[in-house]
């Protein structure tokens, strides 16, 4: 099945059924098809806000995974989660129903914009995409966005808009951002992650320049001039390019700098000062993640204002250096970095926040992730001034490595293996001092360590 094939599936009328619905791109997806005349439902495996949402508005969710559920669907969408063997992809398979995956129905629908920006990357998508939303929406593009956490401005992780601008987070994993077709796509970064895929860099980097070469001839293709392997893998590429980076030779660049908690700077552009931007947030990482977003913005033709206006009023997204409340004497955050580059880019954020210590709560995402970069956790993870560890969250894996996060406690002097989260919580509150940053970090669960130190009553 093609994005084309689900185009002839998108009339009014035709009954789609939707697995894994609550997920955070296809509770959107069900809200778009149900707008254009569709008869969308779908399962999910547990309730959560968001499939009660979608019953709000008249969408019908079953709870549970069962091959009678895609009974009398034209065609089912599932996520890159949902394997071959789920139950009901067998049982659409029995049936002659087709299936397609989330990425091609988004295909289909961007194909409708004259405006499709794209924000890809290894790191910094989120959070990329978040400032795009706050700049077009302060540039009153009306958009719809499809964002892959929840940004506070629009109260969740999509958007569905009445304007000519769609906005699409777009992850490489399974190749998945090859069902789109950007006007504009964004590039951040190329690095080493979804090795259980992807094997090696070269297959990343190939998969990266054929997400850029999905935009027209007369498209734009925006890149971070200081990333080698992402200008390795678009080099010759014939697109219109903006490439942004503190360098002198990229295109977009900041100049009168400052980094605090508040980061402030004026974006140059192919010499010029194009717009001053004054941003709620700190670190170097959001800094190039501004410039992004200022030479997407640039590309498609907004003003300067809309960009500084939209920027000054991004505080952050959802998961991203969040502050979630106190425990005793300390603040507590939490962040999704889950990649040893993240987690120094975050690293480097709350060194300039102005705490007197940094106790980090770290939980690695994946056995495959945790073998593959092993060295380069050990590394980055000695950075904060305390590490606990909490054990892998395994995701879509099983543990068949024999890895666990025992094996970097036992190379990272200083760190507390604690698989237990009420165990982890009342160590934490007991190590708890004035001054401190008590950070959860990862893109599993840890986050509920968090909600136990500042829901303590």
């Amino acid at each position: 099945m093609t994005v084309s094939d689900f185009i002839t599936y998108m009339q009014p009328g035709r009954v789609g059924h939707l697995i894994g619905i609550g997920g955070v791109s296809m509770s959107p997806l069900a809200e778009v098809l149900r707008q254009r005349g569709m008869q969308i439902r779908g399962s999910d495996m547990n309730d959560s806000e968001s499939v009660e949402a979608l019953r709000e508005k008249g969408i019908s969710v079953s709870i549970g995974h069962r091959a009678e559920n895609v009974a009398g669907a034209d065609f089912v969408v599932r996520t890159a989660a949902v394997r071959d063997e789920n139950p009901e992809i067998r049982e659409a398979h029995r049936l002659g129903i087709p299936v397609f995956e989330r990425t091609q129905a988004w295909g289909a629908i961007m194909r409708d914009y004259p405006c499709g920006i794209c924000v890809a990357g290894t790191h910094g998508k989120t959070t990329t995409t978040s400032m795009l939303t706050h700049i077009l929406m302060a540039a009153e593009k009306d958009p719809t966005v499809m964002i892959g956490g929840t940004l506070p401005l629009i109260g969740s992780g999509y958007r569905i808009g009445h304007g000519d601008t769609i906005l699409l987070e777009s992850c490489e994993y399974y190749d998945s951002f090859l069902s789109f077709t950007p006007t504009v796509a964004v590039i951040l970064n190329v690095d080493n992650d979804h090795l259980d895929y992807f094997g090696n860099l070269q297959n990343i980097q190939k998969s990266f320049r054929a997400f850029a070469e999905r935009t027209p001839e007369d498209g734009w293709v925006i890149s971070c001039a200081d990333d080698g392997n992402t200008e390795e893998a678009l080099a010759g590429i014939s697109r219109n390019r903006l490439t942004f980076g503190f360098g002198e030779k990229a295109d977009v660049r900041p100049e009168n700098l400052t980094i605090g908690r508040v980061s402030e700077f004026d974006a140059v552009i192919r010499g010029t000062v194009w717009a001053h931007i004054t941003m709620p947030v700190s670190g170097r990482h959001n800094v190039l993640n501004a410039l992004a977003a200022c030479a997407a913005a640039y590309a498609v033709g907004l003003t300067p204002a809309g960009v500084e206006n939209g920027l000054s009023q991004f505080h952050g997204a959802g998961r991203r250096a969040e502050l979630k409340g106190q425990c005793g004497p300390a603040d507590v955050y939490d962040d999704y970095a889950h990649h040893p580059s993240e987690f120094r880019a975050l690293m480097d954020a709350v060194s300039r926040m102005g705490y007197r210590r940094t106790v980090v709560v770290f939980q690695p995402h994946t056995y495959s992730r945790l073998k593959n970069l092993f060295s380069d956790f050990v590394q980055v993870l000695q950075l904060p001034d305390k590490l606990y560890l909490a054990e892998v969250y395994a995701a879509r894996e099983k543990d068949t490595l024999g890895i666990s996060s025992r094996d970097l406690a036992e190379a990272i002097p200083g760190s507390v293996y604690c698989p237990d989260f009420h165990e982890l919580a009342d160590r934490l509150r007991s190590d708890a001092r004035d001054g401190d940053m008590i950070i959860t970090v990862g893109a599993g669960d840890i986050c509920k360590v968090g909600e136990m130190l500042v829901n303590e009553k």
